[in-house]
């Protein structure tokens, strides 16, 4: 294997890690969401497939628009920018990304609250 392949492939392993080390780091706690809700009104929102949604998910959610759908960017296009929004998946990477997301479009009070296992361990219900 040429040294510029490894060099290629290493820098690749690195943005990859480091990409979902800032997307891990943007994720707020569920307590740390308990006290947001108890504070401030706020709209969760499951960005996972409908399949994944429709097979379970936290009582409180308000919509599911799936991150990976072209359907997304229509979704949130309704939605107030100066509102709260809770975002979660299964794990947090998605709801990360779709944090980027709304950010990107202008969004400034949203927060990636993790994955739905997480949240159903700290107590939040589930439908």
């Amino acid at each position: 294997m040429s040294t510029s392949l490894i060099i290629v492939i290493l820098v690749v392993v690195a943005a990859v890690f480091f990409y979902f080390k800032k997307i891990k780091n943007s994720m707020i706690p569920p307590q740390k969401f308990k006290e947001l809700l108890n504070e401030e009104s706020g709209v969760i929102i499951d960005v996972r497939t409908p399949a994944e949604y429709s097979n379970g998910h936290l009582k409180k959610a308000d919509h599911n628009f799936d991150v990976s759908s072209s359907d997304f960017n229509d979704g949130i296009s309704n939605l107030e920018k100066e509102e709260s929004y809770f975002l979660y998946c299964r794990s947090g990477a998605r709801s990360g990304r779709a944090m980027q997301i709304m950010k990107r479009n202008g969004f400034e009070n949203v927060y990636n609250v993790g994955g739905m296992q997480d949240l159903v361990a700290a107590g939040f219900k589930k439908q």
